[in-house]
């Protein structure tokens, strides 16, 4: 799969299911399935000269994923899942999604599994994963998802705490919501909706615009790089 940004065709980085065969709930399925592509990652993109030195000064990425529509056996296409390492002050760093096209699922589980959270997000909906939190985006519709994300740039994701406890806390099949058995202690997990437009506003943001423009504002996104200065906007989030 190719993508046409900023005048150009792009080629992504690919996710297979072998990949991730480890955080694959149906492994019966799994042992019999041929390995095949599922999502595309077009990493660091800008739309011009200009815009790509406003990020790199900024210390911020801006990203674009694709997750066609497909079964994992019993379970929804999901991504790999992963954590991030920790900023100043030993907080982690945050990351600000928006949903381009489709519909999206972002759960989202801090490290003890003392909360777990489903975010239902569609078009137009931005969803701020807060410090302490890892996740996992799924694509729960038959139409292909499109999501872009902000983030800071100077970090590697961990995907290892994924792998150890064979996926997320829960996994979202054809049947509903399966508790990962790895995960016994995991909190019940709760459902919020993507934020309104007062939750928006905090952020700078609006479900009826991009948020791509936001790099060229001074200062707008620091929560991205800085997060220890802005404990009080995440506690907002949670």
């Amino acid at each position: 799969m190719q993508m046409e940004f900023s005048g150009k065709m792009l080629t992504p980085d690919v996710r297979r299911l072998y990949d991730m065969k480890e955080v694959i709930l149906d492994q019966n399925w799994l042992a019999g399935a041929s390995d095949f592509e599922l999502y595309y990652m077009f990493r660091d993109l800008s739309l011009s000269r200009s815009d790509k030195e406003k990020l790199l000064q900024n210390n911020l990425r801006y990203d674009i994923t694709i997750i066609p529509p497909n079964m994992l056996g019993c379970e929804y296409i999901k991504t790999a899942g992963h954590y991030h390492p920790n900023a100043a002050g030993g907080v982690t760093y945050p990351e600000l999604y928006e949903v381009l096209e489709g519909e999206a699922l972002y759960l989202l589980q801090n490290q003890d599994f003392s909360d777990v959270v489903a975010v239902y997000a569609s078009a137009g909906d931005k969803v701020l994963v807060p410090p302490g939190y890892g996740h996992v985006t799924i694509n729960r519709s038959n139409k292909t998802l499109k999501m872009a994300n902000f983030v800071a740039r100077n970090f590697s994701s961990l995907y290892e705490p994924y792998r150890e406890n064979n996926g997320a806390a829960y996994f979202f099949t054809k049947d509903g919501w399966i508790k990962n058995k790895q995960c016994p202690q995991a909190a019940e997990l709760r459902r919020a909706e993507a934020p309104d437009s007062s939750g928006l506003r905090k952020l700078g943001l609006s479900k009826k615009r991009e948020m791509y423009p936001l790099l060229r504002e001074p200062g707008l996104l620091n929560y991205l790089t800085a997060p220890e200065e802005h404990l009080e906007l995440f506690a907002e989030f949670v």
